[in-house]
C-alpha cells in the first residue's frame, strides 16, 4: 500500500532536516506524497516542492497553523491553499508579527537563565533571514543540553512568552474561514494533546469542541498519530465517520529534534497513513 505524510516539518520552524532533505528522505522511505506543514510558516515550501519532484515524490504545500479557541491553544494542519490569496497573506503577516516579536527581549529572558546566548549567536541559526522563536530554538538546539527539543520549550521559550505576554495567537474563527477562501483545507491534529483539546475533561467535551470547530470551517482531524492510544484513534475515527470529516493523518516528525519518530511510519511503524487520504485531501480541494 502506498503511504504518505501529512504533518511533517524541517528546520525552518522546530525540525532538523530542510525542506528539500525531507523530500529526499520521504523517498528513501518509500513515501508517496507527503506535505510540509512547518509552524507558522510557510518559507520552505518553495525548495521542498522543487525537491519533491527531482525526487519523484507528490507534494502539497502546508502550514501547521497555531490558533486560539475558546481557551485552547489549538495546532490545525493547513493544505493547499493559495499563499498568495491576499486574504491569506494579510493573516500570515499577523501571525509572522506574533511569532517574530520581542525575539531580543525572548534571547534576554533565556540569558538570565543562564545560558550562553546573545542576538548575533542567534542570527546565525536564522533561515533565509527569518529572527524568529524558531531561530532561538535552533540555536539552543546547538548546545545539546537536552537530547531532544521538547524541553527547550518546557524550561525556556514557553516561560517566556509567558512572562512577556506573548502568549496569544491568531483565532480559529478567523483563520478557519480565511484558509477556506484562499482555497485550501483544514485538519485539526493531534486532538488528544493539550496542544489540542486534550485539556477537555471529557470525551462528550471534546466533541463539542470538534462540532463548534466544524461549525467555523473546520474540515477533518487527523485520524492517524503516532502517540494516540487505542481509545484516541477509536474516538477519532468516530468523530470522522459522524460528522463526515476530512481524515489526515501524519508522524509530525522532527527528525532528530524529536528522536523515536519516522517519517512515514511514527514509532516503530505504527502508523501508515493510505495514499487514499492523499486523495481525499485533494478531491476536497477540487484538484
Amino acid at each position: 500500500m502506498k503511504k504518505i505524510d501529512l504533518h511533517v516539518h524541517s528546520l525552518v520552524s522546530d525540525g532538523s532536516f530542510t525542506p528539500g532533505e525531507l523530500a529526499v528522505h520521504a523517498k528513501e522511505q518509500g513515501i508517496a506524497a507527503f506535505a510540509l506543514t512547518d509552524h507558522d510558516v510557510m518559507a520552505g515550501c518553495a525548495e521542498a516542492a522543487e525537491a519533491a519532484s527531482a525526487a519523484g515524490v507528490e507534494f502539497i504545500n502546508g502550514m501547521e497553523l497555531t490558533a486560539d479557541f475558546q481557551g485552547l491553544k489549538i495546532h490545525v494542519v493547513c493544505l493547499g491553499f493559495d499563499a498568495n490569496h491576499s486574504a491569506f497573506q494579510s493573516m500570515y503577516k499577523k501571525i509572522r508579527v506574533i511569532k517574530e516579536g520581542r525575539i531580543e527581549d525572548i534571547i534576554e529572558f533565556v540569558r538570565r537563565k543562564g545560558v550562553d546566548i546573545s542576538l548575533e549567536k542567534v542570527q546565525e541559526f536564522t533561515y533565509k533571514g527569518l529572527l524568529d522563536r524558531y531561530a532561538v530554538m535552533r540555536y539552543l538546539v546547538s548546545l545539546h543540553l537536552y537530547d531532544r527539543a521538547q524541553p527547550l520549550w518546557d524550561n525556556y521559550l514557553d516561560p517566556a512568552v509567558v512572562e512577556l505576554g506573548l502568549n496569544y495567537n491568531i483565532t480559529a474563527e478567523e483563520a478557519l474561514p480565511i484558509i477556506h477562501e484562499a482555497g485550501g483545507v483544514t485538519s485539526l491534529a493531534h486532538f488528544h494533546k493539550n496542544i489540542g483539546l486534550g485539556k477537555l475533561e471529557s470525551r462528550q467535551q471534546q466533541e463539542q469542541a470538534i462540532v463548534e470547530l466544524h461549525r467555523l470551517g473546520l474540515d477533518g482531524m487527523e485520524r492517524f498519530y503516532p502517540n494516540y492510544s487505542a481509545e484516541d484513534a477509536e474516538f477519532a475515527a468516530r468523530m470522522i465517520a459522524k460528522y463526515d470529516l476530512m481524515p489526515t493523518g501524519g508522524t509530525d516528525f522532527h527528525g532528530t529534534n524529536r528522536p523515536g519518530i519516522e517519517m512515514g511510519s511514527g514509532m516503530n511503524g505504527n502508523i501508515t497513513v493510505p495514499y487514499a487520504f492523499f486523495e481525499g485531501v485533494k478531491e476536497r480541494l477540487g484538484k
